[in-house]
């Protein structure tokens, strides 16, 4: 497989800079995913690392070579997009060899890699068909395979999903997950789909206008958010973000809302957040954490803080429940027990987890940490 470094990478169209400067590395078998916003430059930089794209400043390494001006044949990697990119002329088995079949592959070894490569994504009964046979979810699964076939050392994925409906799209999300374990293969994936980023990724770059937010496992951006636009892009529903002061509350350190309301921090947090005391902050808590549902975690927890909030708009789920409320002032999002009797206009108790809220700089964004 293969090791890729992003160094200082620059992509200019004429005057106008998309991405500035960025780094990051992909290890040998690893599941990158770069995720962010719409014009982020996430699709970019993954057309640069393909060759379809050429870099305007920076440099791009596959396993130690700088391949800045090597063309996209010479790069041994494999793409897959976003409009499938198959042959309509070709059968589905055509098109799994065409790769294989450029590359002067004997027949009887491309044979071999198409019926394995078939047999891997449960699509031999449809060697036989044209892509116009077939529907979304099955043209994407040739993409893929085409992919797979060429055996490469890199794999390159440009929102393969977006196209399909959403059941499909947790279908996919599933098999390319499988594929990955199966084949260990070094892969990056680009997506604007957070929920793909977080489901499928060993690691995340989290891109906003060219630049890196923040570069981490699933849980490290999830649990450790750098700054409000990581916190506020990772998890769904987003996370609740109200205006406050840190300050002195009956005695004990607090988080003050505009309205008045308290919420007492943890011993931990008394600590980590002693020296912005009088600091107005932009407290965070996810719908999760606000909540009336209790984790082997979180059950008993000394951080858990009782409060009533009011119901105004209620998203029944099925396993739990969406509650739009507000709390100090802001408009919040709540997750509550799926059998909740719940009407607009009344007001039920749930519990802030105080250990897993978080503080931001209101000017700058940045995450307050002990100091």
């Amino acid at each position: 497989m293969a090791e890729v470094s992003v160094r200082k990478l620059i992509k200019r169209f004429g005057q106008f800079e998309v991405v500035h400067g960025i780094d990051f590395d992909v290890t040998d078998g690893e599941f990158m995913v770069l995720v962010g916003p719409s014009g982020c430059g996430k699709s970019t930089t993954l057309r640069m690392i393909a060759g379809l794209e050429t870099v305007s400043d920076g440099e791009i390494s596959i396993n130690g070579e700088l391949v800045n001006d090597v063309p996209p044949r010479d790069r041994d990697i494999a793409m897959v997009f976003q409009d499938y990119a198959l042959y309509p002329h070709m059968s589905v088995k055509q098109n799994l060899g065409f790769g294989l079949k450029m590359r002067d592959m004997p027949r009887a070894k491309i044979e071999e890699a198409v019926q394995r490569t078939a047999d891997i994504l449960q699509i031999r009964e449809l060697l036989d068909r044209k892509p116009k046979q077939l529907s979304g979810g099955q043209r994407q699964r040739v993409a893929i395979g085409r992919a797979i076939a060429r055996e490469p050392q890199l794999f390159l994925f440009d929102e393969p999903l977006s196209n399909l409906d959403a059941k499909l799209r947790v279908e996919m999300r599933t098999q390319i997950k499988r594929l990955h374990i199966a084949f260990n293969a070094t892969s990056i994936y680009v997506t604007h789909d957070q929920t793909e980023a977080m489901t499928l990724a060993d690691r995340i770059v989290v891109l906003r206008g060219g630049v890196i937010e923040q570069v981490g496992t699933p849980d490290q951006l999830y649990n450790h958010p750098v700054n409000r636009f990581v916190a506020g892009f990772i998890g769904s529903p987003t996370m609740n973000f109200i205006d406050a002061e840190l300050a002195e509350s009956a005695g004990e350190a607090s988080i003050v809302f505009n309205d008045g309301q308290t919420l007492p921090l943890t011993a931990a947090q008394r600590q980590s957040y002693a020296s912005h005391k009088g600091q107005k902050v932009l407290f965070g808590v996810r719908p999760e954490h606000l909540t009336n549902v209790f984790t082997a975690e979180n059950r008993g927890g000394a951080g858990l803080v009782p409060i009533e909030i009011p119901v105004e708009i209620v998203e029944p789920l099925g396993a739990d429940t969406l509650v739009f409320s507000k709390l100090g002032g802001s408009e919040i999002v709540s997750r509550v027990a799926g059998s909740a009797d719940l009407r607009p206009g009344t007001r039920i108790p749930v519990h802030v987890d105080m250990s897993r809220t978080h503080l931001f700089d209101p000017e700058t964004g940045v995450r307050l940490t002990a100091t």
